[in-house]
């Protein structure tokens, strides 16, 4: 019995395992075909791996912030490159306030200019500028009443607006508050001008009936349309006392 178990033991022991080592001198060594293309599989599972991760916390986050309410911080705006310029944004054309300002300035109609695109393209922010300059200018800087200057603007308007409806005129709230406004710009000049002339009594009264008739008859010229024709003076007088009201306030309020 122990000589058979010890042939077996010795039997087992001679058996080939399959794990020969065969040395291969330098001479005969290749390189093993797939090699690089091992290496590159390797490095793209690696890249997807990690790709793949992050794919995961965005994701996480993403969700986070929706539940928090805070989604909209990774929101991305397509439309950056689109943008307007700010001015275009705020519809200001500074070409045609310049233009309405010189129409103003030269209401004569023999100069040539389209004087009704005050009228039939109205604007707010070219007359709102003409307003406040007018009010920093009248109040020398006391900037607490400029808002009494735009107040008087808007619901003087308003009143002139509603008193040019009932008398039948088809001119809107727009157009009549834009009027108004850049109608103010020959009180402007004049209001400059009267520190040089308050040596001359009789001189500094004449400019500033001048140029309240200036200012009249910009504004006038425009909102009096033909259906208005035979009742001018119902809207000719009270738009004179609103020009007449503005430059009352030039010595202060």
């Amino acid at each position: 019995m122990t000589s058979v178990a010890q042939l077996e033991v010795e039997t087992e022991s001679a058996a080939p395992t399959g794990l020969e080592f065969v040395s291969v001198s330098s001479g005969d060594a290749t390189i093993p075909e797939g090699s690089i293309a091992i290496d590159i599989d390797d490095e793209k599972q690696d890249t997807g791996y990690s790709g793949g991760v992050r794919n995961r916390s965005r994701e996480a986050t993403s969700q986070f912030l929706s539940k928090k309410g805070f989604g909209w911080m990774l929101e991305v705006d397509d439309q950056d490159e689109d943008e307007k310029p700010l001015l275009e944004e705020l519809d200001i054309d500074l070409k045609d306030i310049y233009y309405k300002l010189r129409c103003v300035l030269l209401p004569l109609p023999f100069l040539g200019f389209n004087r009704a695109v005050i009228r039939d393209a109205p604007d707010f922010w070219g007359p709102l500028l003409v307003v406040l300059v007018y009010a920093m200018v009248s109040l020398f800087g006391q900037l607490r009443v400029i808002s009494w200057i735009v107040t008087i603007w808007i619901f003087g308007t308003y009143l002139l607006f509603l008193l040019a409806r009932v008398l039948g005129g088809s001119v809107s709230f727009s157009q009549m508050l834009g009027v108004i406004g850049y109608s103010l710009l020959p009180l402007i000049i004049i209001a400059t001008v009267l520190p040089l002339l308050h040596p001359f009594p009789l001189l500094s009264s004449c400019s500033k009936v001048f140029g309240v008739i200036w200012s009249t008859y910009s504004a006038s010229s425009l909102l009096i349309q033909e259906e208005l024709q035979q009742k001018s003076s119902l809207l000719l007088y009270p738009i004179f006392l609103l020009f007449v009201y503005f430059f009352s306030l030039h010595s202060g309020a």
